[in-house]
């Protein structure tokens, strides 16, 4: 590898136009630039022509002028993405399960018009693949619906989510038998969700076999368009249900007792977040006790 000093010099000799300059700008003897140019002339062979006080690139010389000015670039690169850069400069990347990730990504961008230094990186994914992905620096805040029980995490109270019994707009249901009649529309996570919900609810009648299957989607920004349209109920987080852009084709069937999650934001222990991820958290904890 080439001696940085070298390269420098080297630079500062085609940037001033001359050694003596070059000698002034660094705060080196004209005789140590002049070593520099040496050693590195050795290695690569001629890189100037020297005319009088004119100095003349050989195509040796402009190859090393681009790869010492690519390497000064790959300085500032490191240098910016080892700098903080304050709440409104650099990248806020979080991974969360679908349901808050409907939610918190619009206010995430809302973030970024007020920032436009900001870049969003976001993700869905199940609460393993949250872990996984902070767990290797990947991304630097999770949300999970479960505290992870690893020491290499710090995990913190960031939302409370209930679950939700969400039917067509204008249908009642009291009684198991509405909800039979509607038909399910189930997710991946349906059937367990609606396990613990509905058991609680109608625990004299409940049977997860009883209820026939209207409809199946991955999909949860999805999961309300076939109840939007009559084809069923389902159950489902609340922030999922308020992503829902028909609301006025939906309505949610209160009843007791509740059934809430606690939401969990997480981040590696081993370092404090960056100024923008705090900023960002705190934003979005602020704007979840609004919904």
């Amino acid at each position: 590898m080439l001696n940085p000093l070298w390269l420098r010099s080297f630079v500062e000799i085609h940037a001033q136009g001359g050694f003596t300059r070059a000698a002034d700008r660094l705060g080196l003897t004209q005789a140590a630039v002049s070593q520099h140019v040496r050693q590195l002339e050795d290695r690569l062979g001629p890189l100037l022509l020297r005319r009088g006080r004119q100095q003349q690139l050989t195509p040796a010389g402009e190859a090393l002028l681009a790869y010492a000015r690519e390497l000064q670039q790959a300085d500032k690169r490191l240098e910016a993405r080892l700098a903080d850069g304050g709440t409104t400069q650099g990248e806020i990347s979080v991974i969360t399960p679908g349901s808050v990730g409907l939610l918190l990504y619009p206010r995430l961008l809302a973030l970024q018009q007020a920032a436009p230094g900001l870049v969003i990186r976001h993700r869905f994914a199940p609460d393993p693949e949250v872990l996984e992905a902070v767990l290797q620096s990947r991304y630097e805040l999770g949300i999970t619906t479960v505290r992870p029980d690893d020491a290499r995490v710090t995990a913190s109270p960031f939302a409370s989510e209930p679950l939700e019994l969400v039917v067509p707009a204008g249908r009642r249901v009291t009684e198991w038998e509405d909800l039979r009649q509607l038909g399910f529309i189930d997710h991946p996570d349906g059937q367990a969700m609606a396990a613990r919900l509905l058991s609680r609810r109608f625990a004299a009648d409940y049977s997860p076999r009883a209820l026939p299957v209207h409809g199946f989607t991955n999909q949860v920004a999805l999961i309300l368009e076939p109840v939007s349209r009559g084809l069923g109920f389902t159950v489902l987080p609340r922030y999922a249900r308020q992503a829902f852009a028909h609301q006025h084709m939906i309505d949610v069937i209160d009843g007791d007792p509740p059934v809430v999650d606690t939401l969990w934001l997480i981040h590696r222990a081993e370092w404090p977040l960056s100024a923008r991820a705090a900023h960002a958290a705190e934003r979005l904890r602020h704007d979840l006790r609004e919904v």
